[in-house]
């Protein structure tokens, strides 16, 4: 069961303006912090301060906006805080991490969002 932060519907509604998807299946819900957490876990902590910053489209049918939080990019394992935006019929959620890993995000200034703490 995954944890992590959703994005407070304002915040997608604002952003859904501003980055309108560009894939059919649009995610547009969550930032993931942990994919396997236990039924015990604790929520993840609040989040103070979030902002899109960037934006990748691999072409092929995924499509991220890149998050800060606290001011880092950087997850703790080395990947990129993300929002999976759009995908393709054929694509999946997880393959934003190696859109990021692969190619270079585009700085787009998406502003301040609100992520509030979740397990889903």
């Amino acid at each position: 069961m995954p944890s992590g932060w959703k994005l407070e519907p304002d915040s997608r509604d604002r952003l859904m303006a501003l980055f309108p998807p560009r894939y059919p299946h649009t995610v547009a819900d969550h930032v993931t912090r942990t994919v396997h957490a236990g039924p015990g876990d604790p929520l993840p902590p609040a989040i103070r301060h979030a902002r899109v910053i960037g934006h990748i489209d691999d072409g092929a049918g995924v499509e991220a906006l890149v998050v800060a939080l606290e001011g880092s990019t950087r997850r703790p394992d080395g990947g990129i805080w993300h929002i999976t935006w759009s995908l393709a019929e054929d694509r999946a959620a997880r393959e934003s991490n190696v859109a990021l890993a692969m190619r270079a995000w585009k700085p787009r200034d998406g502003g301040a969002i609100v992520l509030v703490p979740a397990v889903w």
